[in-house]
């Protein structure tokens, strides 16, 4: 595609881009992509990855994500309505923090599980704000984020309802801009101005559990009874865990 290169950022060592088709562009020169979906697909990898549960992404949850359940020998997680004394695994993460440990988790959700299971041939990581500071850590740790071994760091935003359209989220604008505000203090760099912006917004948010609660999703969320999923998101650095995608389940890196 003509210009196409003008996209891909490749003069920084931190990237920063939107939803699915933002992923599957810069990955292809990236070192590895963090995937940023805080309400709530990457908080609920995270407190799974936590408890030690291995966490398989798959796009869709209908027929091929039960037969994709089975096939790992895995639990499937339900909507967050669905839940019940037989199945209570859900994208809730204090649902998630509520019932039995799992061993293997398929956890479907049509915006950062989506854009996880898009990428391949790199490493993939779950970002979040409750692992931001560990996650870059660990990215450094492998020599990352570099104009030579650049990182891409992925907001994956939410779906317009009705709409197969991409909603940019406050909240994913700031889990990526915690991870890269920590990967520029570990040394990471140069930013990208669209992962500069990103920074910037999470650095001047005054009341991080604040705005979570009262952006778009956040209201959302807890409109419909589950505001403690916003709650646990906006645990900034609860956790040193870093999920890694491993032949496709994402566990906690060593």
């Amino acid at each position: 595609m003509a210009g196409e290169e003008w996209f891909g950022q490749q003069y920084f060592g931190v990237r920063c881009e939107w939803g699915e088709a933002g992923a599957v562009a810069l990955a292809p020169t990236s070192a590895c992509v963090v995937v940023v979906d805080v309400l709530s697909f990457t908080t609920s990898v995270s407190v799974a990855v936590d408890a030690g549960t291995l966490v398989y992404p798959f796009p869709w949850r209908d027929d091929r994500a039960a037969a994709f359940a089975e096939e790992r020998n895995a639990v499937l997680a339900v909507g967050r309505r669905a839940v019940t004394t037989d199945r209570p695994w859900s994208l809730s993460p204090a649902a998630l923090r509520r019932a039995p440990v799992a061993s293997r988790l398929v956890l479907p959700s049509p915006n950062g599980s989506a854009i996880s299971a898009a990428v391949t041939g790199i490493p993939v990581l779950a970002g979040s704000l409750r692992n931001a500071t560990a996650v870059a850590r660990w990215i450094r740790g492998q020599g990352w984020g570099t104009t030579d071994r650049p990182v891409a760091v992925i907001a994956a935003g939410e779906r317009w309802p009705g709409r197969d359209a991409l909603r940019p989220s406050i909240e994913d604008l700031l889990g990526a801009g915690a991870i890269i505000a920590a990967l520029a203090a570990a040394g990471a760099g140069p930013l990208s101005p669209e992962s500069t912006i990103a920074r910037t917004a999470f650095e001047t948010t005054g009341d991080l559990a604040a705005t979570l609660a009262e952006c778009s999703s956040g209201r959302e969320l807890r409109t419909g009874g589950f505001a403690d999923d916003v709650a646990v998101a906006g645990e900034l650095d609860a956790s040193t865990a870093v999920p890694l995608r491993i032949d496709g389940a994402f566990a906690a890196a060593e």
